[in-house]
């Protein structure tokens, strides 16, 4: 087992591709999230956020790369200790051995930087490419490691010319955990299946100052202003915010006077202020995991109308669930402003299933259970 005191609490190291920055707080936040949980268990974390070497110009090409030209090699974010190593990367990964042998070559540096501190246990969150480097420090630390699972590394890794080395990477590790039982089964069946497979949800939890009961609409049917929440950095282009606009121009040739919101880099205060405005939320994604900000949404008591993504069927109503054109996306949020969340039903009894409690237990298990 863990070698660990009678308390329970060990040492975790977090390895992530995507961690807030000091340049863009929204990024990665799922991560933080879920070192915050460890750390309300009891553990001891530090985080390592391996970064690609690019220039600053080059950050324009996708949002989640926002502020990493600028990144620190070590900095506190929340109290805990981030270390940002360099790798050497180029765009879509058409040499994968150099990435990971770039990624490699950082171990001693950062053992370094660790000055003698050492886990028992690393926490892998995405595989492609940063895996490469929890695996050696396993290796060379002769701890366990695990291995998560978001969507990204499934839904287009597999089927993109790295599918082999996500696959290897993800059957080394002493245990996957994914976040849906989607993924999961996508894991089961891969050639060489990972030892051990879990599903754990991302905790989705929302301050006081923003949790809410689902909010009744009240306004002039068909002529009143609506503002429309899209959740996401409309640069994107698997988020199709040109969906969202088009159902937008949809609602208003019914008579409504549309307004749409996106989020860019916002930090996650701002984030939860405008889902609390807002009317409805609209999701219309290619692909999801969750999607996190559906369940944020809900429990600050605003509607969400997505296309079918991700789990949303396990949680939101049949009806809010539309095709993804943009005439069944404004009949969806007619329908979600018309009838409402459906009566006698709490959206956070349904979301319980993501709330602190279930998801520290089935991590503390996890951790508990892993063998040296």
């Amino acid at each position: 087992m863990l070698c660990h005191d009678g308390s329970g609490r060990i040492k975790v190291l977090v390895v992530s591709l995507l961690y807030p920055l000091p340049l863009n707080p929204a990024r990665g936040v799922f991560v933080h999230d879920h070192v915050n949980l460890l750390q309300e268990a009891g553990h001891e974390v530090k985080v390592v956020n391996p970064l690609p070497r690019m220039p600053a110009y080059a950050e324009a090409r996708r949002s989640t790369l926002y502020g990493v030209a600028k990144a620190p090699k070590r900095w506190m974010h929340d109290g805990v200790e981030v270390h940002c190593p360099k790798f050497f990367a180029l765009p879509e990964h058409p040499y994968p051995s150099l990435t990971t042998f770039s990624l490699r070559r950082r171990v001693k540096r950062l053992e370094a930087a660790l000055e003698g501190w050492r886990p028992d246990a690393i926490v892998c969150h995405t595989l492609w490419p940063v895996a490469a480097l929890a695996q050696r420090l396993a290796q060379r630390w002769s701890v366990p490691w695990v291995g998560v699972v978001h969507g990204h590394d499934f839904d287009v890794g597999l089927s993109s010319p790295l599918r082999d080395r996500i696959a290897r990477l993800a059957g080394d590790c002493d245990a996957l955990v994914t976040v849906t039982p989607r993924l999961a089964n996508m894991a089961k069946a891969l050639p060489a299946p990972p030892k051990a497979t879990l599903t754990i949800p991302c905790r989705t939890v929302v301050g006081k100052d923003w949790a809410r009961a689902m909010k009744p609409w009240r306004g002039r049917w068909r002529k009143a202003n609506l503002d429309l929440l899209f959740p996401a950095d409309p640069r994107r282009p698997e988020k199709r915010h040109l969906l969202a606009l088009q159902a937008g121009e949809v609602l208003e040739q019914r008579g409504w006077i549309v307004g749409i919101t996106s989020l860019k880099h916002q930090p996650r205060d701002v984030v939860l202020d405008r889902m609390l405005v807002a009317d409805v939320t609209v999701i219309t994604s290619q692909r999801e995991a969750g999607p996190l900000v559906a369940r944020e949404s809900l429990l600050c008591g605003t509607p969400v109308v997505s296309v079918n993504v991700g789990e949303v069927e396990r949680y939101l109503p049949e009806t809010w669930v539309v095709d993804a054109t943009p005439e069944a996306i404004a009949d969806g949020v007619e329908r979600a402003l018309q009838t409402g969340w459906p009566e006698g039903e709490d959206p956070a009894a349904v979301l319980a299933f993501a709330s602190t409690e279930p998801v520290m237990q089935a991590w503390n298990e996890v951790l508990a259970n892993l063998k040296a």
